[in-house]
């Protein structure tokens, strides 16, 4: 004779088994959204950094003129998340004569390809950073 809770305890054990499986089926969608969230918050921040750096080295260049300091000021800048920056990542632009006197407007655009922490959703990003002063102050 069978008893009245051997059914529920039968149907339980399915149940859990049940959950397992779809645990099992949600955990890589999961993961891939922890690393998305992962990989944006990194490149949000090199992204805020390389706004700073061409911030740095357009204060640089318009008070000194010296393109050598500008990208000394960016580089620094970027030291914290690794990303070391060279003459070629960054553009200088005198609008309208190309000489840094005041009233002229500079503007620095610091470009970089930024390796991505996992290497999960490809190898590099390009991120951009631009700043825009005035120049003589």
């Amino acid at each position: 004779m069978k008893q009245p809770g051997s059914a529920r305890k039968n149907q339980g054990d399915s149940e859990s088994g049940a959950a397992a499986v779809e645990f099992a089926l949600v955990l890589p969608v999961l993961l891939i959204v922890l690393l998305g969230i992962i990989e944006f918050g990194a490149a949000y921040n090199a992204q805020l950094l390389l706004t700073n750096a061409a911030r740095e080295a357009a204060r640089s260049y318009s008070i000194t003129a010296d393109e050598t300091a500008a990208v000394a000021a960016a580089s620094t800048a970027t030291e914290v998340i690794g990303l070391p920056l060279t003459a070629s990542d960054i553009d200088f632009a005198v609008t309208p004569n190309g000489v840094c006197s005041s009233p002229a407007m500079l503007t620095v655009t610091v470009t970089v390809q930024k390796p991505l922490l996992t290497g999960f959703f490809g190898a590099t990003l390009p991120l951009s950073g631009k700043a825009t002063r005035q120049c003589g102050g």
